[in-house]
Parts: C-alpha cells; structure tokens; sequence
C-alpha cells in the first residue's frame, strides 16, 4: 500500500508531469492538486486530461485547466460512515480526507481499505505476559510473532484496513521495543501515540492519561487477541444500538448431558432433555462514546470492567456484540501454539 502523498500534485504542476504520476500510479491513477499547504483544489485523472486535450489545450499547459473543482471527500473526525459505505458501494475507489482546514491527511483506496471508521485506536500492550515465560523474558508479550508478525501488529493491520488511523498504545514492561518497532506510525500511513504506565493501571485506566482523542469514539483493544472481527459491523451494531459502550462478546456453549427440570417448593413445573445454555464471554474489545471516559478515575488501576458496572449503575447502557467469526486470546503456551497453526488457515 503506497503513501498518500504520491496521490498529490502541487498546483503549479503541469499537464505532462500529472501525466507521468499518473502513469505511475497504474490501476490507482488519480491525483489530487493541492496549494503549498496541501490544501485540496481539485482531482484530476487520465479522463479529465484526454478531455482537455480535444478541446485544445497541449500537455505543457497547467494541471489547473483540467482538474474537477469539486471533488468528493470526506471530513477526518466527522461521524461520516454511511457516506463512506455509499462510496465505497456506488465504486468510488479512491477518496481523500480533509481535516477542518481542507488539508488532505490521507486518501481512502478500497483496494486496501474495507472502510474508514471515525474512532480512535487504544491498544492495551502493557502487560507483562508472565504465563509465556520464557518467551517474554527479553521480547514484550506485544512482540511474539503469530506466523510472520507480532500479535500486535495483527490488531493494528486489521483495524488499519478498516481506515483507523489514529492509534494509542498503552505501555509499560519493556515499552521502548515497542516504540521502537512502531515508532509514529508513518509507516503504516498512521499516528501512533504512546501512554507510559508508571505501575499498572488495569485494563483500561491508562485512557485517563489522554487528553486529546480526535473522535467521538474510541476502540479499546487488548493487544494479544488474534481475531478477525468485522470493525465496520461492530461499529454500526454500536450506533444502532443506542449504547453508550459496546463490548465484543464470545458464546461459549454449555451443554447438560441429564434432563434439567424446573422447580418450585419441589414441585415440577417443566423439563428439558438435554439442553444446551448460551453464555457470553469478555472479548476483550469495546467501542465507546468519548464522555463515558469521563467515569475513569485520574492514573488509578481500573478494570474495563470496572467501567461497565459503573455504566450500568448510572443507568448508561451497555451493549453485547456477539461474535461471530475466529477470536482466540493468546495468554498460555497452548494458545500461542494454537495462533501458530490458526494463523495458517483462517482468514483474516
């Protein structure tokens, strides 16, 4: 996946240098002419030239004479999802994102991207991995590679496809390797910020130390599941839901091998031969409103948990997100070589 920036044009630029970036571009072959400051002006493609061209204008002319004035975009930070899927279904491939000043700060390619979510990314890479000794004696839990990459970096790519690009993650045992590994994120065409826990602070009370998320929703992720969960479903389910915090939900079965029967003051009211019972596990992973963060008390050890009894005690309302498709938490030595052959088979 390229940068963004080889998709802009200063303004300056003639007809034949666009032409040459173009062709450069191959099957993404659009550019975006912006001023000095990468302001958007307009969009530009091989069509817009060859109509250019038969009206007489010559390949030595400014790109400024054909360009589209009035190109499609979406706003970084909006709530902006159902525009993004109308794009992406109406076979819109490439679409820039603009923040308040009309700065491109990246470029949506649905060869690469399933969508573009407005939220931030905070993932929890703290912990200290002690039922993996040896492994994590000298490499951070975060680290230890699944097939041909770190767990965390599974996490990070996925919900990258999904066009999050705004990511924190929380660190404390052996932090600088991750920060060394990810650096800013430029890489990867995102900002990745770091939360330093001094003493551990739980599964999600380093988030009191973030004072500027750039949207109104934040993920929260532990960094050792291997998943491949649908981020755009889970984030809809969210806003039809009307929660104030969603979590990710995993059915576990239990089935009765006895008739269950029941009872009032022994007497028998019904029965049934054999059941099976549908419970629902902690994922791990939970989308919410950003003022529900307010409810996490200042560089104190708090539980995500922690945070949904309080939700539920103020009367908030909290959501269960059933998943559907391959989730494994990688905490023991028989899960860690489960993700290894997991890895190689499921499709992520």
């Amino acid at each position: 996946m390229r940068q963004f920036i080889h998709h802009l044009l200063p303004a300056k630029s003639t007809i034949k240098e666009a032409l040459v970036k173009l062709n450069e571009l191959g099957f993404d072959a659009i550019l975006f002419v912006v001023d000095k400051d990468n302001k958007l002006i307009g969009s530009l493609t091989d069509g817009d030239i060859r109509r250019g061209l038969i009206t007489g204008i010559t390949i030595e002319h400014n790109v400024l004479d054909v360009i589209q004035d009035n190109p499609r975009f979406v706003r970084k930070g909006e709530s902006n999802l159902k525009k993004i899927i109308e794009y992406r279904e109406g076979n819109f491939k490439i679409i820039p994102v603009l923040d308040k000043d009309n700065i491109i700060v990246n470029v949506i390619n649905f060869r690469f991207f399933k969508s573009y979510l407005p939220i931030d990314a905070v993932v929890m890479a703290g912990g200290r991995g002690q039922r993996l000794r040896p492994l994590t004696d000298n490499t951070p839990k975060p680290l230890l590679k699944i097939g041909d990459k770190p767990i965390i970096e599974h996490n990070i790519d996925r919900l990258v496809s999904y066009g999050v690009d705004d990511f924190w993650l929380s660190v404390r045992y052996l932090g600088e390797q991750l920060e060394d590994y990810f650096k800013d994120g430029s890489q990867k065409n995102i900002k990745t910020d770091y939360i330093w826990e001094t003493e551990p602070l739980g599964t999600i009370g380093a988030i009191s130390k973030v004072d500027n998320f750039q949207h109104d929703y934040i993920l929260v992720t532990n960094s050792d599941i291997l998943t491949n969960l649908d981020y755009e479903d889970f984030f809809l389910s969210f806003l039809e839901s009307g929660a104030d915090l969603s979590v990710v939900t995993i059915p576990y079965d239990v089935k009765i091998p006895y008739a269950v029967l029941e009872t009032n003051n022994n007497e028998v009211l019904s029965f049934k031969e054999k059941p099976t019972y549908t419970y629902y596990s902690n994922g791990g992973i939970y989308l919410m409103k950003k003022e529900v963060l307010d409810l996490i008390p200042k560089n104190a050890f708090f539980n995500a948990t922690d945070l949904m009894e309080a939700l539920i005690d103020k009367n908030f309302k909290v959501h269960s997100y059933p998943l559907r498709g391959y989730w494994l938490d990688i905490g023991k030595h028989e899960d860690f070589k489960q993700a290894q052959e997991d890895i190689q088979h499921i499709k992520f």
